[in-house]
């Protein structure tokens, strides 16, 4: 046991280091575990025989499921709402005709048989949500036209659909009599109720009750996070869909410790996608994939030149996206961790097949993550995708610039100690910073040779209060498609518990009245 234990602390440490150096030489680190993982295999330096499907498809998919939750948590609607039209085609429609070609593909072309060929279009029919995510984040991708946004929500929601048609694939392959329009609804519906019932169950708890103490709340979401993933499964539901809709409603909710959360579950799922890429390039054989190189070649070639475009173009096209997004989009449909976990699944269902549907998919998903996941900084600057203007952090929800500043106005009397002094020589409290002064009807920005006068209004930044009613100030940039823009506050029809208090605009802090108009680029900090 504790040799066992040795190996893995040392593989742990070694994906570490592999991480270090991809943040060097700029390749995907979810590449190097998998590299990793070969290395420690059969046909590698350590020579492991390890051949369980049935385990490792187990393992990989509750992973997958924390991956997933944690791609939803950390999906802010705010910025994922211009586009969630969009994305939502692409994760649905799009994986069925993704799924669809390229089973016409392997059918007409690569002489499959139909079912394989099905088989083969749906694990390969999803993009990877592991390594969109790994990618924008480690190389902060920032994107035009909200186009980081509409990758994390297609990534995040398209597993459902695709390992929705991979179930059906299996039921066609094994004969099943189940109809493919029930298990559909019944992978749908299920789903979908179980998410959301789970959700605001938990949400509820969270926020309306003092049952969970400080430091529990990590432990109660991750059980939140598995009964949302076990309990539609056992009810022929897709709990890929229903982890992923809970770990929305949560990542958007008022919840408190959110931070601690967001921590706690970044170290989660770090470790899960250590888990999965490395258990598949264990599982691998390298030895078995020069009779699918070809094959795989072709299948990649084909995604990436003709089924991810034509599906790209046809449903971005009715929406006037221009042409460099539709490149990118086309490009960014990266095939990973997903993708080798559906084809475990149909491995570990033991039927006969004529192809090696598992080693095909693990060759097309480490050319996508090594080829295209390398070049996807390179597509998007030479396509004029990079907006540098913006940060793609703020498109999570665990973007920490909106809870770092919290407002105080102090009033400046004749006769206050701070009269007639310095910026530089009063006595701020801890942690706070004189944003400007209002001093009849201006608005001075201060330095700290600025004078304090009498009846001066000085604004200060103070650390924000985190309590439980999670009372707080939030920071809102004003794009053109947002539906304050060019609105009036008095037109805006706020909620009674929500109040702007400051719009920063270009080097001005304006402090709003009601006939106050705000316009694009304003940043507009909300008190909640």
């Amino acid at each position: 046991m504790e040799s066992v234990l040795l190996i893995l602390s040392v593989i742990i440490l070694l994906c570490v280091l592999a991480n270090r150096f991809s943040n060097k030489f700029g390749m995907p680190v979810l590449l190097l575990f998998m590299l990793l993982g070969i290395a420690f295999g059969v046909d590698g330096i350590f020579g492991v025989e390890f051949d369980n499907y049935n385990l490792t498809g187990r393992v990989c998919s509750v992973a997958l499921a924390f991956i997933m939750f944690y791609g939803g948590f950390g999906t802010k609607w705010s910025a994922a709402r211009p586009v969630a039209v969009k994305s939502v085609l692409l994760s649905t429609l799009g994986v069925v005709m993704t799924a669809l070609l390229t089973a016409a593909f392997c059918i007409w072309v690569l002489k499959f048989g139909p079912v394989e060929g099905f088989l083969v279009g749906a694990v390969l029919s999803s993009t990877d949500a592991a390594s969109v995510f790994s990618i924008l984040r480690s190389k902060k991708l920032s994107l035009k036209d909200g186009t980081a946004s509409m990758l994390e929500i297609e990534s995040g929601s398209n597993d459902p659909i695709a390992y929705m048609l991979t179930v059906i694939g299996i039921s066609m392959a094994q004969n099943s009599s189940k109809s493919p329009f029930m298990l559909i609804l019944s992978q749908i519906v299920v789903g979908v109720v179980v998410g959301v019932i789970v959700a605001y169950a938990a949400q509820y708890i969270m926020r309306k009750t003092d049952i969970l103490t400080e430091g529990i709340d990590t432990i109660f979401v991750v059980a939140v996070v598995l009964i949302s993933y076990a309990l539609p499964i056992i009810f022929n539901g897709n709990g890929y869909l229903s982890v992923y809709l809970t770990g929305i409603i949560l990542g958007n909710s008022k919840i408190s410790n959110k931070n601690n959360l967001v921590h706690f579950f970044d170290g989660v799922t770090n470790l899960a996608q250590i888990t999965i890429f490395f258990l598949l390039g264990l599982l691998a054989t390298p030895h078995m994939m020069p009779g699918i190189v070809l094959t795989s070649v072709l299948i990649s070639v084909f995604l990436l030149l003709v089924a991810r475009p034509v599906t790209i173009f046809t449903l971005l096209a009715p929406f006037k996206a221009s042409l460099g997004q539709c490149g990118l989009v086309s490009w960014a449909g990266l095939r990973g961790a997903s993708s080798i976990v559906f084809a475990i699944e149909i491995m570990s269902q033991k039927m006969v097949l004529g192809h090696d549907i598992f080693h095909i998919v693990f060759m097309v998903a480490l050319m996508s993550v090594a080829i295209q996941g390398t070049l996807l900084p390179v597509v998007a600057k030479k396509m004029n995708m990079i907006d540098e203007n913006s940060d793609v952090l703020k498109t999570f929800n665990d973007y920490q610039e909106e809870e770092t500043m919290t407002l105080m106005r102090m009033y400046i009397p004749k006769g206050h100690n701070w009269e007639n002094k310095l910026i530089s020589d009063v006595t701020m409290p801890t942690g706070s910073l004189a944003l400007m002064i209002k001093r009849a009807g201006e608005t001075v920005i201060p330095k700290g040779n600025t004078r304090i006068m009498a009846e001066d209004s000085v604004i200060l930044s103070v650390p924000a209060y985190h309590g439980k009613s999670d009372i707080q100030l939030e920071e809102i940039t004003i794009d053109k498609n947002h539906e304050w823009n060019k609105k009036s506050i008095s037109e805006l029809e706020l909620p009674e518990n929500i109040l702007i208090a400051v719009i920063k605009r270009g080097e001005e802090n304006i402090i709003p009245s009601g006939h106050t108009v705000i316009q694009e680029n304003d940043v507009v900090i909300v008190y909640k």
